[in-house]
């Protein structure tokens, strides 16, 4: 019987000696698990052992240090639970912690033995494999303008028209009580073209007659003038410009070649439905306040054509500076590239929302939607396992998310060879899902998990397993010469 015990024992370490040294071999390889040997004992309705058997091999799924190698398709699994989905040619689905991965002919990524990485496309959970994606990225049109902005609230107004100034006093009751007014007279006319009250806001004189004066006495007065619906019939302005003329008003109408006829100015590129770019710029135009409130015109020009010309968009500000109306515009530019590239026509959405007039240097921060075809430039992969293409137009897109799938009991699994498991009955049915989800590890990207074999703790296990092998050899000579003893006494 002692040699049925010692034979077992030099099996047992025979076999122990196979997994070290399969540990060892495999110090080098990409996502290895290291194995271990578990030994439990054989009786038979006696008191004394027959020996020992091997119970099982386990793998330890503990994780490995994490190499950077700067492959952009190479990933590492950053924590304990997870490995990469993958389907062999055959279809039949394999589950790997070996990272190293690469483009095959037709872009699909895959790993040395031709198997394909499997995950998640950006809608729904149907798992396939994923490819690197190639070809151009379609243009966007610009849609959305967003433009915040401090707008200098001490800048000059700039006018549009070149007017008479004048401050007079104005009575319509033979000169009984006499009023301040302010007007704006065209110089070539001689129309009035508005009347205003001493606090600047818009005055509405009543039809009648009025004399006209310098001061709150009446001096100088002349008239009587009739007014009617507003304004003085223009042979008799000359009278009144001899009481109330002040400077006068140079005119600027707006023009993108005149600095002077605008006050600020935003470039920025804009792209039509075909991805070609083109020039717009924003003119900011101060204007005459409007009931107490600063009021600035906006142009848009593109390509050197005022597109708003007839119908600038106003935008008016608070005493305190903050934007009270003109938040938003809407505004559509048709005949896009003209005859050489005839575009769809661009509907463009402004906001001005968070723009302000304070005293202070002009200042922006503009974020125009839109952008031309870019070709593929490479990709890359996050930390949540999306898979994120780059392009020369600098977008970048997500074209879908790398799968990890863990099981209850990873020792469960069948090694298959080539670093890679199958499912079995004992593992249990995978669980699978986006990395950093459910409790899975997340994903490293340019980077591969090295073997987790111990080099020093194997050397030592092999030690061990070596005086093992001895000692069962040991008992099996003993026992050989207690049996030539037994002989020998014939």
């Amino acid at each position: 019987m002692g040699f049925g015990q010692g034979l077992s024992g030099l099996n047992a370490a025979a076999q122990e000696l196979d997994v070290i040294g399969n540990n060892i071999a495999n110090a080098g390889t990409v996502g290895f698990k290291s194995s271990s040997v578990v030994f439990s004992d054989v009786y038979a309705n006696s008191q004394v052992g027959l020996g020992v058997k091997l119970a099982a091999v386990n793998q330890r799924f503990t994780t490995g240090s994490i190499t950077n190698t700067g492959n952009q398709l190479d990933l590492a699994i950053d924590g304990m639970k997870g490995l990469f989905r993958v389907e062999d040619p055959n279809g039949n689905v394999l589950y790997t912690r070996n990272g190293q991965f690469f483009a095959d002919e037709n872009n699909f990524i895959v790993n040395a033995q031709g198997q394909r990485l499997t995950g998640f496309g950006l809608i729904g959970d149907d798992m396939a494999p994923l490819q690197v994606p190639l070809g151009n990225l379609p243009p966007s049109a610009t849609t959305d303008i967003a433009t915040m902005t401090n707008l200098n609230a001490n800048a000059n107004v700039v006018y549009e028209q070149g007017d008479t100034i004048g401050l007079v006093y104005a009575s319509n009751d033979s000169g009984v009580t006499w009023n301040q007014f302010r007007y704006r007279m065209d110089s070539a006319s001689g129309n009035i073209l508005s009347w205003s009250n001493a606090d600047g806001s818009p005055a509405t004189l009543a039809d009648g007659n009025y004399e006209f004066a310098n001061d709150a006495s009446g001096t100088g007065s002349v008239g009587p003038f009739v007014v009617a619906g507003n304004a003085v019939a223009p042979a008799d302005t000359a009278a009144i410009k001899s009481v109330g003329e002040t400077d006068g008003i140079v005119a600027r109408p707006f023009s993108t070649t005149d600095a002077n006829s605008y006050t600020h100015s935003l470039p920025l590129t804009v792209y039509d439905s075909l991805g070609n770019s083109h020039q717009f710029i924003q003119y900011f135009v101060k204007r005459e306040s409007v009931g107490g409130e600063t009021a600035w015109d906006v142009y848009y020009a593109m390509d050197g054509n005022v597109t708003n010309a007839a119908a600038p968009h106003q935008m008016r500000f608070s005493e305190s500076g903050q934007l009270v109306s003109g938040q938003q515009n809407t505004f559509t530019i048709t005949n896009v590239g003209g005859l050489a590239a005839p575009a769809a026509d661009l509907e463009l959405a402004f906001d001005y929302d968070k723009s302000t007039s304070f005293s202070g240097a002009f200042s922006y921060t503009f974020t125009p939607s839109g952008f031309p075809t870019g070709e593929y430039a490479g990709i890359s992969i996050g930390t949540d396992g999306a898979v994120i293409a780059s392009y020369t137009n600098g977008e970048m897109r997500t074209t879908g998310y790398v799968a990890l799938a863990n099981f209850n009991n990873l020792n469960g699994l069948k090694p298959s060879g080539d670093n890679a498991w199958v499912e079995t009955g004992e593992s249990g049915q995978p669980i699978v899902g986006r990395p950093g989800t459910n409790g899975l590890a997340s994903i490293k990207g340019q980077a591969v998990e090295d073997s987790n074999v111990d080099l020093s703790q194997e050397l030592v296990r092999m030690i061990i397993a070596q005086r093992f092998y001895q000692a069962n050899a040991q008992t099996i000579k003993t026992q050989d010469q207690i049996v030539q003893n037994l002989i020998s006494m014939r």
